[in-house]
């Protein structure tokens, strides 16, 4: 069965924002703060190493209670019974992924437009990312989507979308604003010095617009 998924503080990782810390320390510290949703993204590792690193974070995040998505890969994804997969535009096609993987997990697909976003839903996501909102400090090269090109993307998705992109404590509540489910965060959580203050400091914010 698909698992319920509250996408409103959505932890993307990125060991390059780990200052020596660990990935599972930092992710534990981020659950206990009020993560919702971890997406496992290692862009420097692979194959054994990617699949024991996984294999921990998915304990880390059952602990919680809380769903493991990786970022790309399918057959890792399933190989450790994650949640589900996060997908990029030049990764494996969504109608691809969701015939191999079949209706139990989560797909997730990253969307920069409105006319992606409608393709994605067509394929069979669940869910969108959006970005980047605010551009990015983990990635070179990528164009900034901005608030408005968000809100255009919310009014044609039927399924629930998060925005992702620069997005930090500071302006977490705008990404909000434009009816998002909710924000993922990269080093707007594991840059802090207090990972698990600066998670209930976003939760807080996101507290307001549920009450």
């Amino acid at each position: 069965m698909k698992p319920q998924i509250d996408y409103s503080v959505y932890l993307v990782t990125d060991a390059s924002w780990l200052r020596g810390r660990t990935l599972a320390d930092c992710v534990r510290q981020a659950l206990e703060g009020g993560v919702t949703l971890v997406q496992y993204r290692s862009k420097h590792n692979d194959g054994g190493p990617m699949y024991a690193e996984a294999i921990e974070l998915k304990a880390v995040c059952d602990s919680c209670g809380v769903p493991l998505i990786i970022n790309d890969r399918v057959d890792l994804a399933m190989a450790i019974g994650a949640a589900g997969v996060h997908l990029g535009q030049d990764d494996l096609p969504c109608a691809v992924a969701r015939k191999l993987m079949g209706n139990d997990y989560v797909i997730g697909v990253s969307a920069h437009n409105p006319k992606e976003a409608l393709q994605a839903i067509a394929d069979g996501a669940d869910y969108l990312g959006c970005g980047a909102v605010f551009g990015s400090a983990t990635k070179q090269d990528v164009q900034e989507l901005g608030l408005a090109n968000l809100r255009a993307i919310r009014q044609v998705s039927k399924v629930p979308m998060v925005g992702i992109g620069g997005v930090t404590a500071a302006n977490y509540e705008q990404v909000l604003q434009t009816g998002a489910d909710g924000a993922a965060l990269i080093s707007g959580i594991l840059a802090a010095d207090d990972i698990t203050a600066r998670v209930r400091q976003i939760a807080a914010i996101r507290d307001l617009y549920r009450k």
